[in-house]
């Protein structure tokens, strides 16, 4: 048995960890942002937003631990703790970051053979996405947006997996600062210049418009744009820093640069 029996998780992640782990039976409430498992919509209470919540929501399903995530859930934490409440605040940003998290939850829920496992399986992905890259030549640069207004390129974990995939992140600078804030790009035409071959973009739950980002002044010059090298990665498949993230995300973004590869060939 866990020694905690009713676990709040206010990030997608932490629901998808979980469930990964066979350790749904302990959650009591999660993000309404929470997409996978698709079941976890149907099975469990919703109890939160992201960076906006109700602490009374959270209360109510009488949590003896709450997973957080990152310093926009900070405040919403430290009035738990306030009242009481045990809380857990990941802050995972890179690809060792997530495997680190999938383990310290595992043990939080006494699961930590589930968590070798999935860990073990996660590693194995990653293996084979460098393994398929090896046999590729040239490295397309690639500009990852966050979100068009403003322009954001992409946050670390992201970067990372576009790196493992056998690509080159068009904004290295940018993706190792943690806050949103500092990965904005002021002037479009910094992505005119750094050329990139092919745009990734997920704009945080918001449909992209590739005819949109076309249409920008002078981005019909950049290779992605002239190329077509336009494309969408879901944001639960890429933004929420958990095993979908190399799942899914990377697996995307291997097929992607796949794509790319046969169209220079």
């Amino acid at each position: 048995m866990s020694h905690y029996q009713r676990i709040a998780c206010l990030s997608t992640e932490a629901v998808e960890t979980l469930y990964a782990l066979g350790a749904e039976d302990v959650i009591a409430g999660i993000s309404g942002f929470t997409v996978r498992p698709p079941r976890a919509r149907e099975e469990k209470t919703r109890i939160s937003g992201f960076s906006s919540t109700n602490l009374e929501r959270i209360l109510a399903v009488e949590p003896d631990l709450v997973i957080g995530f990152c310093d926009m859930q900070a405040d919403i934490c430290r009035d738990l703790v306030k009242a009481g409440i045990e809380v857990h605040q990941f802050n995972q940003r890179t690809v060792d970051g997530i495997l680190r998290m999938i383990g310290v939850l595992a043990a939080l829920v006494r699961r930590e053979e589930a968590g070798k496992l999935l860990i073990a399986s996660l590693r194995a992905d990653i293996a084979a996405a460098r393994a398929r890259a090896a046999a590729w030549t040239r490295k397309p640069v690639m500009y990852f947006e966050e979100w068009n207004d403003p322009l954001m390129s992409g946050i670390g974990w992201a970067a990372e997996l576009i790196e493992i995939a056998g690509g080159t992140d068009a904004f290295p600078e940018l993706s190792v600062q943690p806050g949103a804030k500092e990965r904005i790009i002021a002037d479009s035409h910094d992505v005119l210049v750094r050329a990139p071959d092919i745009i990734l973009a997920s704009w945080c739950g918001k449909k992209f418009q590739p005819a949109q980002l076309a249409a920008r002044p002078g981005w019909d010059a950049i290779p992605a744009v002239k190329n077509q090298m336009l494309f969408e990665i879901k944001s639960p498949d890429i933004l929420s820093p958990g095993p979908a993230a190399i799942t899914e995300g990377l697996r995307q973004i291997s097929d992607i640069i796949s794509a790319w590869q046969e169209q220079q060939a």
